[in-house]
């Protein structure tokens, strides 16, 4: 099963999957409960037999479809749902909304083989906290469930490119008047938040800026909090929306 995931890599040495959050690593007293969801059976057996293997992972239900999503995450409440986007009688993209609702604890990554901008978008826009390729290997899926478990979102390095190339797209196409001014982030907390938009982690961040770990995580946490988001990943498209910095 690993090689219909492509080639293991290493996450964390060769930054294969971007990742965004506030803290990470967060040790868990139980396993974080996994609802895989897809219309090929047999993919989605090869997946629950690949996270079986992980002590913290525990897979405790499968959907075909989106509208059997909606009702599995509604009966199991998952902390992770695990979704394709295209799929039969209900897309992931579609059943996304509906999952918050029916499951508002429950986080979402799509995973398929779809690498349209559109997708993307409109999974984000859904709610999905993550977008990874189904060309990942089988640890990077393991790690992309850890991470989004931990408050982070995870995006295919391609698609994250793809993301900012849109945005940048939708600020120039759009003039849109702001009825109310932007909330003032200080010098630090910008470098901080260009630095998010490029991928790094807190502790590349801290070393770029000769800080703490720590300090890094404060300022992501005032970021937020001026801004009233929930991720870094919003808070990016926020900046670049109100041309509070400009990914070039």
């Amino acid at each position: 099963m690993a090689d219909s995931f492509g080639p293991t890599r290493d996450e964390d040495a060769d930054g294969d999957v971007v990742g965004t959050g506030p803290d990470a690593g967060t040790a868990r007293k139980e396993p974080i409960r996994v609802l895989v969801v897809d219309d090929h059976a047999l993919f989605r057996r090869g997946l629950e037999i690949v996270l079986a293997a992980e002590e913290d992972i525990q897979v405790v239900g499968e959907a075909g479809d989106g509208a059997e999503a909606v009702d599995k995450a509604a009966d199991l409440l998952p902390d992770i749902v695990l979704m394709d986007v295209r799929m039969p009688k209900r897309g992931g993209i579609e059943a996304c909304t509906s999952i918050k609702e029916v499951a508002p604890s429950a986080k979402i990554i799509m995973l398929t083989i779809s690498d349209e901008e559109a997708d993307l978008y409109d999974a984000i826009k859904a709610g999905a906290t993550g977008y990874l390729l189904k060309e990942i290997s089988t640890d990077e899926v393991a790690t992309a469930i850890r991470a989004v478990a931990d408050g982070q979102s995870q995006i295919s390095p391609s698609m994250a490119s793809k993301l900012l190339t849109e945005f940048k797209s939708m600020i120039q196409r759009t003039d849109e008047r702001r009825l109310v001014p932007a909330p003032r982030l200080t010098d630090r907390e910008l470098e901080v938040l260009k630095l998010v938009a490029t991928g790094m982690n807190n502790r590349d961040i801290a070393k770029e800026l000769f800080i703490s770990e720590n300090t890094v995580k404060n300022h992501v946490r005032n970021i937020l909090e001026k801004l009233q988001l929930h991720s870094r990943m919003e808070a990016v498209v926020y900046a670049m929306r109100e041309k509070i910095l400009e990914i070039r």
